[in-house]
């Protein structure tokens, strides 16, 4: 049977809620230390849990079973699951196998990541990434399953950033997963996916109110992104310059693209990203501790605010 990979879009978001939490750190502790924190971040009422598939991490599906079996309700996304770590059938019959055990709490997220990061996996064929995620989508709406078809099907996302990979998000799949953006991309987004498909977008936040402070933890998170063409080229795309991109970003570019202060400041900025067209914001709490700090104690400050 075919896997269908768009029309879901309405019935996600339903199952999504308006606020998540999107986390790095979960893949750098052990697989009882993440089970506890994602435990307690459903107990908070986020309505998913977002992670990566970085170069080095965790497996996206083993890791995503990882977490749907600690937790009862909330729905497990990868942000992303990066296609050129598994041909597109095993991407397909992964996905299927997980909402088949956890019936609408898995949402696949997939990317085409970045040609660095394809290199070190020892792969050499980055180019042409729209048309690779074109095909490697078609790949899966045709890939052979001998198990159950699940009910609900696994919803699928695209990462997008530019209005080509935004308008494959709408055609081709249930929706889009934004990372990195201010709130004039959710606004733009959202007006190229029209109104049907899921819009997902990634919020970095520092629950820091000391401006050079806040800035700093944001500079030390940003820096990566901003080396990387895809991400720089999308805030040149906004109208941001190469003087604001450069040397870790200028203060009005790191005050656009993450939010910092207090708990009130950050539900804030989730609220313009819904007001812009989001339906769902993953928030991505950065702290002095870096990549591996789960940032629990923000999560709890955080939730009376934004849930």
């Amino acid at each position: 049977m075919l896997l269908a990979v768009t029309g879901r879009g309405r019935e996600l978001a339903a199952e999504l809620r308006p606020v998540g939490a999107w986390s790095f750190a979960l893949q750098t502790h052990s697989a009882a230390e993440e089970a506890d924190a994602a435990a307690e971040l459903e107990s908070l009422g986020f309505g998913a849990l977002w992670f990566p598939e970085s170069v080095g991490s965790k497996d996206a599906f083993a890791h995503a079973a990882t977490l749907l079996e600690a937790t009862e309700r909330i729905v497990v996304a990868t942000g992303i699951a990066n296609l050129w770590a598994r041909d597109a059938m095993a991407m397909a019959n992964g996905a299927r196998a997980l909402a088949d055990w956890h019936p609408g709490r898995f949402l696949l997220g997939v990317g085409v990541s970045h040609a660095p990061s394809v290199a070190a996996r020892g792969d050499d064929r980055y180019a042409d990434p729209i048309e690779r995620m074109r095909a490697y989508v078609a790949a899966m709406s045709g890939a052979r399953y001998d198990g159950p078809e699940p009910s609900p099907r696994p919803g699928i996302v695209l990462a997008a950033l530019g209005p080509r990979m935004l308008h494959l998000a709408a055609a081709e799949a249930d929706g889009a997963h934004t990372y990195f953006v201010p709130v004039e991309h959710t606004e733009q987004a959202r007006q190229r996916l029209g109104e049907a498909p899921l819009l997902a977008v990634e919020m970095t936040a520092v629950l820091e109110a000391d401006p050079a402070r806040a800035r700093g933890i944001a500079r030390d998170f940003a820096g990566r992104y901003l080396e990387l063409p895809n991400y720089a080229n999308n805030l040149r795309r906004l109208g941001w310059s190469d003087d604001d991109i450069a040397g870790g970003g200028s203060d009005a570019l790191i005050d656009a693209v993450i939010v910092w202060g207090d708990e009130e400041a950050i539900a804030h900025r989730a609220r313009q990203h819904l007001e812009a067209g989001a339906d769902h914001v993953c928030v991505q709490l950065r702290g002095p501790g870096g990549a591996s700090d789960l940032c629990l104690d923000g999560y709890r400050a955080l939730a009376p605010h934004l849930l």
